[in-house]
């Protein structure tokens, strides 16, 4: 799987919603290895959205169509700055993989200088589920500096916010705190889905 993460300022954020289901609408059909979607905005305006493709190759051959150039040409004027594009060829899926049905969605951006250990523990499905059954699942996608970027699908925001108040086991809180301790959360709190 392949992710490409957009981010960029938007107050405009009604007519942005309204390209991207256009986009849906009109040009999904015709983008080969297309999978979906997570997007949404910021309480402060950010824009993020985490596009899944099988491969980097189908997301390549996508972005070279005219007409995605001129789509794309759009929604970057949409933006009140410039947009910023991550793109991650190595990407785990945890849990279920996230979920069209989740109600609230947190974008963690961070770096780490251990991106195997940070796979294995997500890989740890079990302590996840025990510790967090809110957390429906999620996708970690790794650039090769170590900068990555987790989206994490939630039931809601209220037993989201009642997970973060439990307490993990001291083995796991000591790591939680190394990978999280300068990365930055982003709280999409109406998010929504696309779907191939």
């Amino acid at each position: 799987m392949f992710i490409q993460i957009i981010q960029g300022t938007c107050t405009r954020q009604d007519e942005l919603r309204a390209l991207i289901d256009e986009w849906r609408r009109d040009l999904a059909p015709g983008a080969t290895g297309w999978l979906g979607g997570t997007y949404g905005f910021t309480d402060d305006d950010q824009f993020i959205g985490v596009v899944r493709f099988e491969s980097r190759n189908a997301a390549s051959a996508n972005s070279e169509r005219p007409q995605q150039g001129a789509w794309a040409e759009r929604m970057t004027a949409l933006l009140d700055g410039p947009a910023e594009f991550h793109d991650c060829d190595d990407v785990t899926l945890f849990l279920d993989g996230g979920s069209d049905e989740a109600g609230f969605v947190q974008i963690i951006r961070g770096k780490t200088d251990d991106p195997e250990r940070l796979k294995s523990m997500l890989a740890n499905i079990g302590a996840i589920r025990d510790l967090r059954p809110e957390i429906i699942g999620g996708s970690l996608a790794l650039e090769p500096d170590g900068t990555f970027t987790e989206t994490v699908a939630f039931t809601t925001e209220e037993a989201a916010r009642a997970g973060e108040g439990k307490e993990p086991p001291e083995e796991v809180r000591g790591e939680l705190e190394q990978f999280f301790k300068d990365a930055t959360f982003y709280d999409l709190r109406n998010p929504w889905f696309e779907s191939a």
